[in-house]
């Protein structure tokens, strides 16, 4: 075989091993979350910042005159996320943030909290670990995986396929946020998954050298590195909550319900009598997707979607409540 058509070949196949999780946002398949998804209850109200080195090999080394990472406030990570690359606080490396909220994230269907970085494209990538608490003392790591090579060092400026990465923050580019599920947690025994307080974020370090940090399976994580400068590490622009819990009574939803779910290609819907109202069905970016109105108390929805999750919306008594809808054509 020609050299040149076998470099390519290679290269393409080497690529084509690369899409073991999640694509980048915007591509079928991607679970990102766009920070103006209705999905989002709530976002994290207080924190702590910890903040690490700007170049962990030599602690004496300084950016802007300080050798830990100094740019952006704290506060700037609390409310909703605004997608601003300089709307975040960098952490440095293995530099660490605690969020707290001011209701408790619950474990509901799918996804339960989405964590928010500045990345600028699909492939510049700077991750941090997740860690969830009940109390604030003891902490559950997220199970996480990364597929990057770790022989070749990725410098300050180099690319990561996000295909080769599962849950760790920073997964996707600014605006987009990577989604976790506390179901992945539901057989530890320090944290009670329907009750979560503390949300710990810490930095990746991303060096394949003496300073590695280690994925779940064992595998360094190869990302950026170095990165000596005021705003080195991951950056973090924003915590949005998913399910909480609610600490004042909750107008009941029952009056409401839909079944089969998960669904296949009709929905039946079941709602109170002589009640007109609009149902509007988002995707997890929060993109509308479909909607139908009616004054039956009974309904067969005809639905027009593809294999995936979805909100359902609607308003009942003055409140805009949405339910979580399943659509699977395998089941």
């Amino acid at each position: 075989m020609n050299r040149s058509i076998f470099l390519i070949f290679m290269g393409w196949n080497f690529l084509s091993m690369a899409q073991s999780y999640a694509p980048p946002a915007g591509h079928t398949g991607s679970t990102a979350i766009h920070m103006d998804s209705l999905i989002f209850t709530s976002w994290a109200s207080g924190i702590e910042v910890y903040r690490g080195f700007v170049f962990i090999e030599d602690t004496t080394f300084q950016a802007n005159g300080s050798s830990l990472a100094t740019f952006g406030s704290p506060s700037f990570a609390l409310g909703k996320a605004t997608g601003n690359p300089s709307d975040v606080v960098s952490l440095g490396d293995s530099g660490l943030a605690i969020l707290t909220f001011d209701n408790p994230i619950t474990n509901g269907p799918g996804f339960d909290f989405a964590v928010f970085e500045n990345s600028f494209s699909d492939d510049y990538l700077e991750f941090a670990f997740v860690e969830v608490s009940s109390d604030g003392e003891r902490f559950v790591r997220f199970p996480n995986h990364s597929e990057v090579q770790s022989q070749v060092q990725i410098h300050g400026f180099g690319l990561t396929d996000t295909r080769r990465i599962h849950n760790l923050a920073g997964k996707y580019r600014a605006g987009y946020g990577t989604p976790f599920d506390l179901e992945d947690l539901k057989d530890s025994t320090s944290i009670n998954i329907n009750a979560i307080t503390h949300v710990k974020l810490v930095d990746v370090i991303g060096s394949i050298g003496m300073h590695a940090t280690y994925d779940s399976h064992g595998n360094k994580i190869n990302d950026p590195y170095s990165s000596p400068y005021e705003s080195g590490g991951f950056d973090l622009d924003g915590v949005g909550v998913i399910h909480k819990e609610l600490n004042i009574p909750q107008i009941t939803t029952d009056k409401v319900s839909f079944f089969p779910n998960p669904a296949q290609h009709q929905l039946h819907l079941r709602q109170p009598s002589e009640s007109c109202r609009e149902f509007i069905i988002y995707s997890l970016e929060g993109k509308k997707v479909q909607t139908f109105e009616t004054c039956e108390t009974e309904k067969e929805v005809l639905l027009k979607l593809p294999n995936g999750m979805y909100y359902i919306t609607y308003e009942l008594s003055g409140i805009i409540e949405r339910k979580p809808l399943i659509i699977s054509n395998q089941f």
